[in-house]
């Protein structure tokens, strides 16, 4: 059978509307799939920046804080600074300070049980590391990013009955960095 010209003009009217019929679909699906990879990465990121400044503390004070854990903070320390991050289960509290080396040494050895030694960093985590309840809320590097000069220990007020940690309340992680010039910023972190 023969078909006319009109016919094959028609034919390829409908091969022409399908074609872009076609290509304006998928024109639509990627800027659509375009749309959600792109805003969500933006929402991931607003509601991690969101998290990081909701509901700290007003007011905290190291000397509130460091009561609070249980922890002394031996008077020639200087930077003191201090947040309580209020959580859904459980608070967190961020304690940091500084101290000439050789008392922060002796500090973490009155702290630690005996024969407790203080590790360094072996698996540090990434420079862009936020967890919840940080320390960047204190305008402090994240001691879990520092390799040089860092060391950390945790303790739990369980029968310690060494001299620094036996007014301990709660269990601590506790990082040493030294920054260099015979000073060493102390950071606590706890669970409150």
């Amino acid at each position: 059978m023969k078909r006319s010209a009109a016919d094959e003009r028609a034919g390829l009217s409908v091969a022409a509307r399908l074609l872009i019929s076609g290509t304006a679909v998928m024109v639509v699906m990627a800027a659509v799939v375009s749309g959600i990879l792109f805003s969500g990465s933006d929402v991931s990121v607003g509601r991690a920046e969101k998290a990081d400044a909701c509901c700290w503390r007003e007011g905290v004070t190291p000397a509130a804080l460091s009561e609070l854990i249980g922890i002394r903070i031996p008077e020639p320390a200087t930077d003191r600074r201090a947040g309580h991050k209020i959580g859904e289960r459980d608070d967190t509290g961020v304690l940091a300070f500084t101290l000439p080396t050789d008392d922060a040494d002796a500090y973490t050895s009155r702290l630690f049980r005996k024969g407790t030694q203080m590790v360094g960093n072996l698996h540090p985590q990434d420079q862009d590391f936020r967890p919840p309840g940080g320390f960047a809320h204190l305008g402090l590097p994240e001691p879990e990013t520092l390799v040089e000069g860092l060391t950390q220990g945790s303790e739990c007020p369980d029968e310690l009955t060494t001299p620094e940690g036996r007014h301990l309340k709660t269990c601590i992680d506790l990082f040493a960095h030294e920054l260099g010039a015979g000073v060493t910023r102390i950071y606590v972190k706890a669970t409150v």
